[in-house]
């Protein structure tokens, strides 16, 4: 799968998570450009990706997330 399309289906799942259909997300997006995007829904965007792609991230991985750029180099790496 190509980044391009990675990032379409983090889209998906950014909208529906935070039942917002007018998001943008792109790769320099972070929690602070998304009202919504809190700690809360933080734990439940994590749950639906990596149920949407079949993976699993450690704490690690996830504390080291600063903007969709990075969550998209996890999913690389994962082989998503």
């Amino acid at each position: 799968m190509t980044r391009s399309e990675l990032l379409e289906q983090i889209n998906v799942i950014f909208k529906n998570t935070l039942d917002n259909e007018t998001l943008v997300i792109e790769e320099t997006t972070n929690a602070n450009d998304i009202d919504e995007w809190d700690s809360l829904s933080h734990v439940l965007i994590v749950v639906e990706i990596e149920k949407h792609f079949k993976v699993r991230f450690t704490s690690r991985e996830i504390r080291e997330w600063n903007s969709i750029h990075d969550v998209l180099n996890s999913l690389e790496e994962k082989g998503a």
